[in-house]
C-alpha cells in the first residue's frame, strides 16, 4: 500500500509514522519546513518567548517574596528569539530523524491535483513529477487570516503571529486585535518583556472556548499586568502614525476612538491553507477552503483523507491534528477507527495558564442537562500558593444523576499539564466517587482537582463546601 502524504506539520508527519509502522510505503510532501506551522511559527515558539516572560515575571513579581533578590532583571530580546529558534531547530530535526528511521520519503515540493485522485509535485528544483498512490491525506494546515482592514496591508508594522515570533527588537507599544488565544498569549508574553499592550475586540468577550469563571480569573491578571481591553470595539481602518501604526476603531457607544502603537499584532483568526491544491480538480467537497470528511477522515472521494486546521467542523489544534493522522492512517490500512473529539483538551498559555476539556458550565446550561458543580480555589492549595500566590481555581461539572465527569476546567499553575486527568476521566467515564477514591499525591496542585469532586458532592475539606 502506497500513501502520499501532503504537509509534514503535526498532522502529517504522525500520519506519515503511523502508516509507516502499520507497513505502508509512504511518501511525504512538505513544501516549506517539517513540524509546520506548530514547531516552526506555532505552539513551540509562543512557549518558549512565554517561558523567558514567566521568567521575568516571577522575579519581578514573587522575587522579593521569596527571598530571591534580583535587582537588574533585563530582557536580552535577541537572545529570547535565538533560543526560540534553537529549541524549535531541535524539534524539527528530530521529526527529520523519525521520518528517515521509519523509511517515509520526503519530497521538498508543492503537491496538487491534476485531475480526479490525480497528484502532481511541482518540486523545489523547478521539476515537475506525478505522484501516484493508492490513498492520500491532505494535511497542509492553516495560515494566518488578515481581515479586509483599509490601510492595514499596506502598513508595515501591521504583524501577524508569525511576525510577531521574529522581531528583532522589543517593541515599546503594541495593540493587539483579537481576543482569542493566539493573541492573549503573544499580548501575556510582551507586556511580561515591558511593552504596552492594548487589546482591541470586535465582540463583547473573549476567549469564547473558555468556562466564563477561568476567563474572569485571566483578563484580571492580564489588567494587572498592565494591559488594557476595549471590548465591543470593532477596527474600521488602520492608519500611518509617527508611533508606528494608529488603530481607528468604533466603540459600544458610536465613537470613533483610536489607539498608537509601535507594531500591530493582528490576530482575528486562520482560514484553509488549501488554495494551492487545487480541490476542485479533484472533486474534493469543501467550504471555503475547509474540507468537508467524516469521522474517519475520508473525503467525499474514495482514497482521499483530510486531516487537521483545513478540515472543517473541528478544533484547530496540533494535538488534534495528530489524533487525526493516526485515525487516518489506520483506516487507510485496514483498521477500523473514529476520531473522537470529546476528549480534546483547549489549552491557553496566558498568565495563568488555562485548560479546559469537555463541557463548559455555559454549555451545559445550554443543552438542557441536569448538571452539578464543583469548583476549588488555588488559593487553598500549598503547592499553588508556594507557585504564584494561589492565583486561580478548579471547576467541574457532573451529571446529576451519576455523578460522571461532563467537564474540567483549571486556570493556575501546571494547568495544561493537570488536564489531561479530566479528558482521562471523560474517556473512561469517571465519577466524582472515582476521582475521590483516587489519592492524589501532596503537596500538588494535582489535589486542586480532588478537593473540587468533593465540593460537587458537598464534601470539600480544604474549604467550607457551596452546597
Amino acid at each position: 500500500m502506497k500513501i502520499a502524504i501532503v504537509g509534514g506539520g503535526p498532522g502529517g508527519y504522525v500520519a506519515a509514522i503511523r502508516a509507516a509502522q502499520l507497513g505502508a510505503d509512504v511518501v511525504l510532501v512538505e513544501k516549506q519546513y517539517l513540524g509546520g506551522t506548530c514547531l516552526n511559527v506555532g505552539c513551540i515558539p509562543t512557549k518558549c518567548l512565554l517561558h523567558s516572560a514567566e521568567l521575568v515575571s516571577a522575579l519581578k513579581e514573587q522575587g522579593e517574596e521569596i527571598g530571591v533578590e534580583a535587582s537588574d532583571v533585563r530582557v536580552n530580546f535577541p537572545q529570547v528569539i535565538r533560543h526560540k529558534n534553537a529549541i524549535s531547530q531541535k524539534l524539527t530535526g528530530g521529526v527529520a530523524g523519525l521520518l528517515k528511521a521509519n523509511k517515509v520519503k520526503k519530497i521538498d515540493g508543492e503537491a496538487y491535483f491534476g485531475g480526479p485522485r490525480r497528484m502532481k509535485v511541482l518540486k523545489s528544483d523547478g521539476t515537475e513529477e506525478d505522484l501516484a498512490a493508492d490513498a492520500y491525506i491532505l494535511a497542509v494546515g492553516s495560515v494566518n487570516a488578515v481581515p479586509p482592514i483599509p490601510g492595514m496591508r499596506e502598513n508595515p508594522n501591521c504583524i501577524d503571529s508569525t511576525g510577531a515570533l521574529s522581531l528583532e527588537t522589543l517593541p515599546k507599544s503594541m495593540v493587539v486585535i483579537g481576543g482569542g488565544v493566539i493573541g492573549l498569549e503573544l499580548a501575556c508574553a510582551y507586556a511580561a518583556f515591558g511593552t504596552r499592550i492594548t487589546v482591541v475586540e470586535a465582540m463583547d468577550h473573549m476567549l469564547p472556548m473558555l468556562d466564563g469563571d477561568l476567563t474572569k480569573v485571566g483578563v484580571a491578571h492580564m489588567k494587572k499586568m498592565g494591559m488594557e481591553f476595549h471590548l465591543e470595539c470593532p477596527v474600521q481602518a488602520v492608519e500611518a502614525s509617527p508611533a508606528g501604526a494608529k488603530v481607528v476603531c468604533r466603540n459600544k457607544a458610536g465613537e470613533t476612538v483610536s489607539f498608537e502603537a509601535e507594531k500591530v499584532l493582528v490576530a482575528t483568526g486562520r482560514r484553509a491553507n488549501t488554495d494551492s491544491l487545487h480541490l476542485d480538480a479533484c472533486g474534493i467537497r469543501h467550504e471555503k477552503g475547509y474540507i468537508l470528511v467524516n469521522e474517519k477522515m475520508e473525503t467525499n472521494i474514495s482514497g482521499v483523507y483530510a486531516i487537521g486546521d483545513c478540515v472543517k467542523g473541528y478544533a484547530q489544534l496540533a494535538h488534534t491534528a495528530s489524533a487525526m493522522g493516526e485515525v487516518a492512517a489506520e483506516n487507510i490500512m485496514g483498521i477500523s477507527a473514529v476520531y473522537d473529539e470529546s476528549t480534546n483538551p483547549t489549552c491557553v498559555y496566558m498568565e495563568p495558564e488555562a485548560a479546559s476539556v469537555g463541557l463548559t458550565e455555559e454549555q451545559a446550561r445550554a443543552k438542557g442537562i441536569d448538571y452539578i458543580a464543583g469548583k476549588f480555589p488555588m488559593t487553598a492549595n500549598g503547592k499553588a500558593l508556594i507557585l504564584n500566590g494561589g492565583e486561580g481555581l478548579v471547576k467541574i461539572i457532573a451529571g446529576k444523576q451519576y455523578g460522571e465527569v461532563l467537564g474540567m476546567h483549571i486556570i493556575g499553575p501546571r494547568a495544561t499539564d493537570l488536564i489531561a486527568e479530566g479528558a482521562l476521566a471523560i474517556r473512561v467515564e469517571a465519577t466524582m466517587d472515582e476521582l475521590i477514591s483516587t489519592i492524589h499525591s501532596h503537596p500538588t496542585v494535582s489535589e486542586t482537582m480532588r478537593e473540587a469532586a468533593l465540593d460537587v458532592l458537598g464534601r470539600a475539606v480544604h474549604i467550607v463546601s457551596h452546597r
